[in-house]
């Protein structure tokens, strides 16, 4: 459903209008046609911002063309356009992944004892060395281990958050700025901050993909099709993400390996996203955990890929396993000495990264490698139980409903391509439920939002990602390739992620929320 043609008459206007008035969703199963939509009606609901070029204005300086066509991020639009609401609307916010657990106790105690730190203690907070504290590396270096992996040869630096760390890695691997040399090989549907880092970077990006079959299941990256695309626009690096944002598909010791090969038979950098480390959840019949060996690229050695020493990256970060995504406190890894040299070089012109947070997150430095074990082991069963309950009721309320349940990390995309004709397009209903759904719905303790007379009933909506901007378009493939890419991208216009971060109490509203504002938005065409 295009936003961006003009509605035709004024009596879809109306329509609109009146549809809006929000009929109450019988609470049961919700059974969808398949949808024929009406871009002209959805138009009038749903407004697009379009940057006017600020040249034709008077005594207006000029921004640059990269500002003039920058877009929020699919990931943080809904709740932009959901701030905008003045109607006392109460929402769950599943787009982002901004976890509401709080932090490990270790962190927690740093947190509300800063004045006891001697650095603080008198209220001078100056500047750490750009490389970072020195027990905030060592710390990272820790989690490592308690994750059975070696760090011998290894070099850390801190970085603001793991997107910080994206951007150095981005710079350091890729060709000049303006040209098409070197680019970033991406796995689609990949996180979308690549892509952004790489935009304002001015790099290039190329992709392979996966697909989402009728099960729920994503296809493990095929390795013929990525040596294609690395021959055809030899790209610096590969990026994987093991514990994959957005699908939650688990990259399994095997895959990691073989891609390793690929690496170091191409000569490539092999830059592993490693922010869900330990969140996974695929059991074996017996109950014990299917994934002895962390799958990890510190899991990978000589003896396993000859050559692989020295081109080894991970990104990793404080905010998913440890709850702490507002201290913005990362790290980029490497085995390579030059690397991380020449990386903690170009970010002194940041100076350092946050040292208040570089203090909190070293708190985890006083925790032995047990203990940090049977962190690991709380935060997935906390996980766990909540994927499996919110896939399960989803397909209760939706059965055509296509669902990836996730073996890592804390996301679900969601794809509706078996309910909807070929017009439909997921950011649509995004915007759509982020500007103007709302649904009366009870067993909503605890919610903020607008009360409804008669009992225990709020006004709510939903928040969700849509997931045309995780996927990448190679504008240099042949046509084969071309065709194949076209088809993931139209997949994409029918799929949304979720994020497991809201209270269980609040995720347990997400499919009714789902399924009742999905039958809204398909009734106004």
């Amino acid at each position: 459903m295009s936003l961006q043609k003009k509605s035709k008459t004024k009596k879809d206007s109306k329509n609109i209008k009146k549809n809006i008035k929000v009929k109450k969703v019988p609470t049961k199963k919700v059974t969808l046609k398949k949808v024929s939509a009406k871009k002209a009606v959805v138009k009038k609901i749903i407004k697009k911002t379009k940057t006017a070029s600020v040249s034709t204005l008077a005594n207006i300086p000029v921004m640059s063309a990269h500002f003039q066509s920058r877009r929020p991020s699919a990931i943080r639009l809904a709740q932009i356009e959901f701030m905008k609401r003045t109607d006392n609307v109460g929402v769950v916010n599943t787009a982002i992944g901004n976890v509401s657990l709080p932090m490990h106790p270790a962190m927690q105690r740093r947190m509300h004892n800063l004045s006891k730190y001697k650095d603080f203690a008198d209220g001078v907070v100056k500047y750490s060395p750009t490389v970072g504290l020195k027990e905030t590396n060592e710390t990272f270096l820790h989690v490592l281990k308690a994750s059975g992996l070696s760090t011998e040869g290894l070099y850390s630096q801190i970085t603001d958050g793991g997107s910080q760390a994206m951007e150095l890695i981005i710079l350091g691997v890729c060709g000049a700025a303006g040209s098409d040399k070197s680019p970033l090989l991406l796995i689609d549907p990949a996180y979308t901050n690549y892509k952004a880092m790489a935009q304002r970077l001015g790099r290039k990006i190329v992709s392979i993909g996966r697909k989402l079959d009728s099960a729920g299941n994503y296809s493990v990256p095929n390795l013929k099709e990525m040596e294609e695309a690395i021959k055809l626009h030899k790209p610096g690096a590969v990026v994987v993400i093991p514990y994959d944002n957005p699908t939650g598909q688990f990259f399994d010791r095997e895959t990691m390996v073989a891609i390793a090969k690929i690496t170091v038979k191409y000569n490539m950098w092999f830059i592993s996203d490693e922010a869900y480390r330990e969140l996974y959840y695929d059991d074996n019949k017996e109950g014990k955990e299917k994934f002895k060996i962390t799958s990890s690229i510190w899991a990978i050695d000589d003896s396993d890929v000859p050559g692989i020493i020295g081109r080894r990256i991970s990104i990793e970060t404080s905010s998913k396993v440890w709850n702490g995504c507002g201290l913005r406190i990362g790290a980029l890894i490497t085995d390579s000495k030059d690397f991380h040299d020449r990386s903690v070089a170009e970010n002194t012109a940041n100076l350092c990264s946050n040292i208040i947070g570089q203090y909190i997150f070293a708190g985890l430095l006083e925790e032995s490698v047990e203990d940090l074990q049977q962190w690991f082991c709380k935060q997935r069963e906390y996980y766990r139980s909540m994927l499996v309950n919110f896939t399960s009721e989803m397909k209760k309320l939706l059965p055509e409903i296509i669902i990836s349940s996730p073996d890592a990390s804390i996301y679900s995309v969601i794809d509706v391509r078996e309910l909807v004709d070929k017009n439909f397009d997921a950011l649509d209903f995004v915007m759509y439920i982020a500007q103007k759904g709302v649904i009366d719905i009870e067993g909503a303790e605890g919610a903020v939002g607008a009360e409804v007379p008669g009992g225990n009933r709020k006004k709510m909506t939903l928040l969700v990602s849509p997931m045309g901007e995780f996927y990448n378009e190679n504008k240099k493939d042949d046509k084969e390739n071309k065709a194949k890419k076209i088809s993931l991208k139209r997949m994409g216009r029918t799929q949304m992620r979720v994020a497991y971060v809201e209270t269980p109490e609040k995720m347990q509203l997400v499919p009714k929320l789902f399924a009742e504002l999905f039958a809204q938005y398909c009734s106004l065409t």
